[in-house]
């Protein structure tokens, strides 16, 4: 049943609108055990989702919204290989990649030996190429979850990265970018790879065979030794010399992909032994999502509460802010993982829905963040509830420096929930802003992977309810196909049929 039409759904409307008064002073006022109650443990993080504006019958209505809406049944349907995937007619079993090897039997037996038949060459390449000491930059030619995942991962994880070795990521097809990092290379110190599962993607194929023509320019000969691809088309691969390919399924959509042969480049950066550690913590997390009860479920509780603030108190955005600068990439990556899921304005029927769904979200770290945008947070006309992200063990030993950045996100939000009162107007905050607290005991390959995991899962649940395929993009599709036609007259001059404001556009730039 369309979530909209569920009993849950009318009486979360009622309970919406007697929540305009909440205040979370007047709730931990009322009730000193808030915070554990409306905290968790799941796999690698800690979850403090007391300072959000929910109390327990919400959340007891959103769990009844949960079932009537039957987003177990769908989770479950996910972790048994069946084509949720329905425009596309696919599994969507990013799941599977991170799945111990030889632990499941049926039909899904043969998929997970394929992933562990392909995992175990790509990390002995990865071996191989962290041994080879000529090979000092690898340079990943991506876009979209080609780029984002390993980007944000090598990033994430750069006290874990192999010393010697450089690691670069091009993905805008803006030539600046790739000439920008070409000009510090050496062809034969570089390896490239070239993330495109079809071997088509225009803006990594463009970025390709730029980066061939370098190579060749610079003297180098022998592709096949700095050149791979991660792709399925092995055929397109050969055309341009690369022999040295690893491939992916259909089952696997670009925004999951992270845990494939796309992650090739973090398998180089942080080791074999790393890589399968950063799978593990998925693991952990995947488990906990498909067995905890949705009262205990962490990524359901997330994904719920998003429905709550984006349907019945009407915020619109999220904001993200990593206290970590290695997780600077964090907010990027969550954009596509969660709108390019869920920005759909259909059903999975093809419907049109009379509700919201992704919200928007964005971010920065803080500090950082504290001196630019926390200013609208605390004091702006809109409330955007904050996730923060912390890491309780730094792994530097600068003195003060980690107490002073833990000081600073707790402080965060203890001011967006206090506030503070001004009669002059300026200096006053209203307070009552939520925030969700994810806490990591240490940054590493495993909790990386579980922090991760339960993005993708939370997203899971909250289109699961909205009724809408969160594994296809159709989106992205029109302005690339009209990108090749305004290529060709932006070449030609020719605007013939084009509507005037293209046109005046198109005549502008020649």
């Amino acid at each position: 049943m369309r979530c909209d039409l569920t009993p849950a759904w009318k009486n979360l409307q009622q309970h919406a609108q007697g929540f305009a008064g909440f205040d979370l002073r007047t709730a931990f006022a009322a009730d000193p055990q808030r915070a554990d109650a409306l905290s968790q443990t799941a796999p690698h993080v800690f979850a403090d989702l007391s300072k959000n504006h929910i109390d327990a019958a919400t959340e007891a209505l959103l769990m009844e919204l949960a079932r009537q809406t039957g987003l177990a049944s769908h989770r479950d349907a996910m972790f048994r290989g069946e084509p949720i995937n329905t425009t596309e007619g696919r599994a969507v079993m990013h799941w599977l990649l991170r799945q111990p090897e030889g632990s499941l039997s049926g039909d899904l037996a043969e998929p997970l030996k394929q992933v562990h038949d392909t995992l175990k060459p790509m990390l002995a390449f990865a071996e191989q190429v962290r041994a080879d000491a000529q090979i000092t930059d690898v340079v990943n030619i991506g876009i979209g979850g080609s780029d984002l995942g390993p980007q944000m991962a090598v990033l994430a994880l750069q006290d874990f990265v192999i010393p010697g070795k450089r690691f670069h990521f091009v993905s805008n097809v803006d030539g600046h970018e790739l000439a920008a990092v070409l000009r510090g290379l050496k062809a034969e110190n570089t390896l490239f790879l070239i993330a495109s599962k079809t071997f088509t993607t225009i803006e990594t194929m463009t970025n390709a065979r730029s980066a061939l023509a370098w190579f060749r320019g610079q003297g180098g000969v022998d592709v096949s030794r700095h050149f791979a691809a991660l792709t399925t088309n092995v055929a397109a691969a050969a055309e341009m010399g690369i022999t040295t390919t690893f491939g992916f399924w259909d089952w696997v959509g670009g925004r999951y992909s992270m845990w494939s042969a796309i992650g090739l480049p973090v398998a180089i950066a942080i080791g074999a032994q790393g890589f399968r550690d950063l799978l593990a913590g998925a693991h952990a997390m995947d488990q906990h999502f498909q067995t905890a009860p949705l009262e205990a479920n962490l990524p359901v509780r997330l994904g719920l509460l998003d429905v709550w603030y984006r349907n019945f108190l009407n915020y619109t955005s999220r904001s993200i802010a990593p206290y970590h600068s290695a997780l600077r990439r964090v907010p990027a990556y969550l954009q596509q993982l969660e709108m390019e899921s869920n920005g759909k304005r259909v059903d999975r029927n093809g419907h049109a829905l009379p509700y919201g769904t992704s919200p928007v979200l964005w971010g920065e770290p803080g500090t950082n963040g504290q001196h630019a945008y926390f200013q609208m947070l605390h004091q702006g006309t809109d409330v955007v509830p904050l996730e923060f992200i912390a890491v309780k063990k730094p792994t530097h030993s600068l003195k003060d420096h980690h107490e002073l950045l833990l000081a600073n996100v707790i402080a965060q939000a203890q001011a967006l929930m206090l506030g503070k009162a001004d009669e002059g107007g300026h200096k006053h905050f209203p307070g009552n802003r939520p925030s969700t607290f994810l806490l990591l005991d240490e940054l590493t390959p495993a909790s990386l992977g579980a922090l991760i995991a339960l993005q993708e899962h939370r997203v899971f649940v909250s289109g699961s309810v909205w009724g809408i395929n969160s594994f296809d993009q159709w989106g992205v599709e029109l302005g690339k196909v009209l990108a090749k036609d305004i290529h060709a007259r932006i070449v030609s001059g020719d605007v013939t049929g084009l509507d005037a404001s293209t046109a005046a556009l198109l005549n502008k730039v020649r």
